[in-house]
């Protein structure tokens, strides 16, 4: 994303902070003991002498990409040093790109992990160190040292997918009520998102419990049988394991046709692409008018919003990565400054340790008729971004 939109959306958010941190010799002077009894001054001290790490999972998605970027900008605007690093969806490179921020001083980490689950010796070094440590977006598990979350309602996110489904099926209208009269029998697949993702399975479950009960009356049928998370669960997002996926479906059930198929529940933009060149290539659509399935997806990609634009995609979730680095942003300037960050849910994110104190953020659905209004207007993207499809 351009450097402008960040820069103009941080103004601000942030000016108060850094008008705060920077002011005098700071807000006073606490320390925070560790297990083992080693402390860290996390004096509110002059920022250009604090470096806070940032570990991203990769550069191959649009999205993350501007979460990096978003964070990176968001702490400088309040004058702190950053070390964002992306680990390029590999876990030992992620591993490495942590412990090194811990070993070189880094003040705070913010990590949004790869994996949920491979990061608990470096959470501990971390926490050794009076490190506090943001889970963002992703939720780090199996650790007592993960301080704060700060994400999206991921439940919600499922539920507005699921939902966008029906809409596009005309079995609800656009507030969510059903439809007097709606189609039945509709035959439709399910994707869901990588195995080690701790979202994933919330994006499952919100979109499951939405539309099971259509299932279970009929409305829709999962031709293939393939319901449950481990089968449909595509790793890593990864958009080519998607396209495969749907290939194999409409070899295995569709007759190599698509024929009688009405949509496809996808988690996310880059798998719902993969869906809908598979579609393709067996003659469906081009696009919804013509015949594709509908097809859900969620991160409001460049790619996908054309794709929206276009009557090929039916909708994406959108998720302001700006917004989601605004919280982080003050989530890091309350702990450095010696506070607790404002949390907003208090129950909902257990990692196996613990319930983790996060912060969640609303989401909005888009489809064609929104691009301009929650896209465009808010200037997340450009009319020129949409029409190439190319985020710059």
């Amino acid at each position: 994303m351009k450097r402008s939109k960040l820069t103009t959306f941080f103004v601000g958010s942030v000016l108060a902070l850094s008008l705060t941190a920077c002011s005098g010799g700071g807000a006073g002077t606490t320390t925070d003991t560790a297990d083992d009894g080693a402390t860290t001054d996390t004096t509110a001290a002059d920022p250009a002498d604090i470096t806070i790490g940032v570990a991203m999972p990769t550069q191959t998605s649009e999205r993350w990409i501007a979460d990096g970027d978003a964070v990176k900008e968001g702490l400088e605007a309040a004058g702190y040093n950053v070390n964002l690093q992306f680990a390029n969806d590999d876990i030992p490179t992620q591993t490495q790109q942590i412990d090194q921020m811990i070993t070189q001083g880094n003040d705070l980490l913010i990590i949004a992990s790869i994996d949920g689950t491979a990061l608990t010796s470096q959470l501990e070094a971390a926490a050794a160190e009076g490190i506090k440590v943001i889970s963002y977006d992703r939720l780090i598990r199996n650790s007592d040292n993960v301080d704060f979350y700060v994400t999206f309602d991921n439940y919600q996110v499922g539920v507005a997918q699921g939902t966008s489904l029906l809409e596009g099926l005309g079995i609800v209208d656009s507030s969510g009520a059903e439809v007097s009269g709606h189609p039945t029998g509709l035959n439709i697949e399910i994707f869901a998102g990588s195995a080690d993702d701790n979202n994933a399975g919330f994006f499952y479950d919100g979109a499951m419990d939405t539309i099971q009960p259509y299932i279970d009356n009929g409305t829709l049928v999962v031709k293939s049988g393939q319901t449950d998370f481990a089968t449909t669960a595509i790793m890593r997002w990864d958009q080519a394991t998607a396209q495969k996926r749907m290939e194999d479906l409409l070899t295995s059930t569709y007759g190599g046709t698509g024929e009688g198929l009405a949509g496809v529940l996808s988690p996310f933009d880059g798998i719902s692409r993969g869906i809908i060149t598979a579609l393709q290539s067996v003659g469906m659509g081009p696009s919804i008018e013509q015949g594709l399935p509908i097809v859900t997806g969620q991160d409001a990609e460049a790619a996908s919003v054309k794709l929206i634009q276009d009557g090929v995609q039916y909708s994406t979730i959108f998720k302001d990565t700006r917004k989601l680095a605004e919280e982080a942003v003050k989530a890091a300037e309350a702990y450095l400054e010696g506070s607790e960050p404002t949390a907003n849910d208090t129950e909902t994110y257990d990692n196996g340790n613990k319930v983790v104190p996060s912060f969640l953020l609303e989401v909005d659905t888009v489809n064609k008729e929104d691009i301009k209004t929650l896209l465009i207007d808010s200037g997340y993207y450009t009319q020129e971004e949409v029409d190439s499809g190319v985020s710059n």
